[in-house]
C-alpha cells in the first residue's frame, strides 16, 4: 500500500503591490503576515489569502497634528491606519497610534 504524505501550505499576497509569500499552516490565531508596502506609501501593510474578495488602503490622518509625532509615509503625509476591506463587508484595521513623549529633569517646553 502507497500512502502520499501531503505537504499543505497557504499562499499570501497583497493587492495593491503583488508581492506573494507562500508559508506553512497553521498560523497562530490573530496572526497576520505584514510587510512595508511601496504602493501604500512604504507603510506595513497586510498579506491576504490569494484569492481573497478585498481591498487594502491607507487611511491619512484627518486632523492637525500639533507637534505630535506621527507615522508618515514616504511622501511625508501622516498616516493613522492601514484597512482591509473584504467584500462580505467584515474589515480589519492596523492602526498607528500617536507616540508618546517624555521628558526628564522637569524641564518645561
Amino acid at each position: 500500500m502507497t500512502a502520499f504524505l501531503l505537504d499543505a501550505w497557504q499562499d499570501y499576497v497583497c493587492p495593491n503591490c503583488g508581492l506573494s509569500e507562500r508559508v506553512k499552516p497553521p498560523l497562530p490565531p490573530n496572526a497576520a503576515r505584514m510587510h512595508p508596502c511601496p504602493r501604500l506609501h512604504g507603510l506595513t501593510a497586510p498579506l491576504v489569502l490569494a484569492g481573497s474578495d478585498c481591498k487594502v488602503f491607507a487611511v491619512e490622518r484627518g486632523d492637525y497634528l500639533n507637534g505630535a509625532i506621527q507615522r508618515t509615509g514616504d511622501d511625508g503625509r501622516p498616516y493613522m491606519a492601514v484597512v482591509t476591506e473584504r467584500a462580505d463587508g467584515s474589515n480589519d484595521a492596523a492602526v498607528f497610534a500617536e507616540c508618546a513623549v517624555a521628558r526628564l529633569g522637569g524641564q518645561r517646553a
